[in-house]
């Protein structure tokens, strides 16, 4: 595959330099949210060795013809579903979650992986059965196989995540095309669930919910949003300057190395900061939409869609837990945040988008 030369001609540089900038931020700011604090001193450099790794599956992945991945679909469905069992029988429990599976000592989420194979899954089914999709009985099979792993998700528990699923399988369903009828008939049916589903709730979410609509009611459990907007609100327009936040240096702010690594960036280096790491990521899906309006075949240009609405999604919840304005979920900040899973996942998504580039003027098979 590396000997077609020709193919890289089309491999979308800016879209690897952005993502590239986006990574180094994230080694400067995890460094800065974590070298005062003796057992995560050395969490910049872990980041580091993800992101070596996460370049080689990038470039992996991009070498790989995308348009083979469709014989993978099913066994990737049937992979993902079978790993989110095992999970639920014998994860490991974290403050009251059981999300992780331990390989060799080092706990791995599977979620992450599993974006990736749902979007490979869905994108195939939907393109397979484009035209069949009018006929709503397509279509309540799609939302079938959605709703297996948002339920195993769900179990574990991690409202987050799993309406990060809902969203990319939704997304995905609705570029892929279908009757207004139907999405009415749907719109309807998830609102009569609503009050079922809201029955369910574990009562840490039920907590997070109640802590966005009156963050009085509870200043204990509100603690880490009230100091995720006094940082936010410190930094001003330039910032109080890398490695400088008081919030952030003094450990007042927690999970400040994942979940709330956007408010380190808002304190130290200001709005303007803030806006150009924004506007990269922003820049990134606007590459990726590019990608998706350049591709040949439907499964190609599903494919990127899935890891738009993936990066899109997660940006907005990260971003507006850390402003307040949805509630906390748990969200990372997409190449940005600490974390192994999160960093080569979403690399591979990015060498996704890449292959289907790089063969978007070359549909045959070699």
């Amino acid at each position: 595959m590396f000997a077609e030369r020709s193919l890289w001609r089309h491999f979308d540089k800016w879209l690897f330099l952005a993502v590239l900038l986006l990574c180094g931020i994230s080694i400067a700011m995890v460094y800065s949210a974590t070298k005062n604090t003796i057992d995560l001193s050395d969490y910049w450099l872990r980041q580091l060795r993800f992101l070596g790794f996460g370049l080689v599956i990038l470039l992996i992945v991009a070498a790989f013809d995308y348009r083979h991945l469709e014989l993978l679909a099913q066994p990737a469905y049937l992979g993902l579903v079978g790993v989110l069992v095992l999970v639920y029988l014998f994860g490991t429990v974290q403050g009251g979650s059981q999300r992780w599976i331990s390989i060799g000592g080092t706990l791995v989420q599977p979620t992450e992986l599993g974006k990736f194979l749902l979007i490979i899954f869905f994108a195939w089914y939907l393109s397979r059965f484009q035209e069949r999709l009018r006929k709503f009985q397509y279509l309540i099979a799609a939302m079938f196989f959605l709703a297996i792993p948002l339920a195993l998700v769900y179990l574990q528990p991690d409202l987050g995540m799993t309406v990060t699923f809902a969203f990319i399988g939704g997304t995905m369903i609705l570029v892929s095309g279908i009757r207004l009828w139907h999405l009415v008939a749907l719109g309807g049916t998830g609102l009569a669930a609503l009050p079922f589903l809201w029955m369910t709730l574990e009562g840490y979410m039920l907590e997070r919910i109640q802590i966005f609509l009156d963050p009085s009611s509870n200043r204990a459990a509100s603690y880490n949003v009230d100091q995720a907007l006094i940082s936010v609100g410190n930094g001003g327009w330039l910032g109080m300057g890398w490695a400088n936040g008081s919030q952030n240096q003094l450990l007042f702010l927690r999970v400040r190395h994942t979940d709330f690594i956007f408010s380190v960036i808002s304190e130290e280096l200001g709005f303007l900061g803030t806006t150009l790491v924004l506007l990269l990521i922003f820049f990134v899906i606007w590459r990726l939409v590019r990608v998706a309006e350049l591709a040949q075949d439907q499964f190609g240009r599903l494919l990127t869609v899935g890891v738009v609405a993936l990066l899109f999604f997660q940006t907005f919840i990260n971003v507006g837990m850390n402003m307040s304005i949805v509630p906390v979920t748990g969200m990372t900040l997409p190449f940005i945040s600490y974390g192994g899973s999160s960093l080569l996942s979403m690399m591979a998504a990015i060498g996704l988008a890449q292959s289907v580039i790089m063969r978007h003027r070359k549909m045959d098979f070699t």
